[in-house]
């Protein structure tokens, strides 16, 4: 048997000391491995984790932009059916203001209410009588001359008319019987007075144009006297129900 030499033994001890510094060695390089791929994983995660939540808040904000779309449009639908509305209420407030004057002018032409007003007052009398006048008709008033005035003044804006007293509405029939007119069956005897309702200054104006009715009564042999800005009083015809 033989004994180890000073050489193997140093030998020997290099092995020993190589080896342990291999090892160590490939330890710290698997360790380091390990860390740089745990470090990769990492480091990959957290980037996808944050890329996933970025698109998330990116599609959640495209969606609230949409929906605020949406809601704008519909605000918009709103404010346009509220000022239609508002339009078609204000339109139907006009109309009703409207109607409510058209039926109050309605009850007036037909007497159903009484009225008082300013307005003017139109005396109609028979002529002087002349003896040397074949026809005695030449000289007195016949119910055409009273229509005559009567048309004259609604065709200036009157309200409402009588006639000595008594209120014209829109069936009133005047008649001629000799020396009196009848107005819906009564009868008056000259003068006859017939008062409107309305602007007296215009209704004037309206009577006293050159060649209208006052030039033909006076032509016709008929006294007309005119007063205007008198207070007038008309009572109704029917009371309402």
């Amino acid at each position: 048997m033989k004994t180890p030499t000073r050489n193997s033994r140093k030998n020997f001890s290099k092995s020993i000391i190589f080896s342990l510094v291999f090892l160590v060695l490939g330890f710290i390089m698997a360790y380091s491995y390990s860390l740089s791929s745990a470090n990769r994983e990492s480091e990959k995660f957290t980037g996808g984790a944050f890329f996933e939540q970025e698109e998330q808040y990116r599609k959640e904000l495209i969606s609230q932009q949409e929906r605020n779309k949406e809601l704008r449009v519909e605000l918009q639908n709103k404010q346009s059916n509220v000022q239609e509305f508002e339009q078609s209420f204000a339109d139907g407030e006009n109309r009703y203001t409207e109607y409510a004057e058209e039926a109050k002018e309605l009850r007036r032409y037909l007497g159903l209410v009484p009225v008082q007003g300013t307005g003017l007052k139109v005396t109609l009398q028979d002529g002087e009588y002349n003896p040397n006048s074949v026809n005695p008709n030449d000289y007195i008033v016949h119910e055409s001359h009273v229509f005559q005035v009567i048309n004259e003044l609604y065709i200036s804006g009157a309200e409402a008319i009588s006639i000595n007293g008594q209120r014209i509405h829109g069936n009133s029939h005047i008649v001629c019987t000799g020396p009196v007119i009848a107005v819906d069956g009564i009868q008056y005897p000259a003068p006859f007075v017939i008062e409107a309702i309305g602007e007296p200054k215009v209704l004037t104006s309206s009577m006293e144009l050159t060649g209208g009715i006052i030039d033909q009564l006076v032509n016709d042999n008929i006294i007309v006297t005119m007063d205007e800005g008198l207070i007038i009083k008309m009572p109704a015809l029917l009371t309402e129900s």
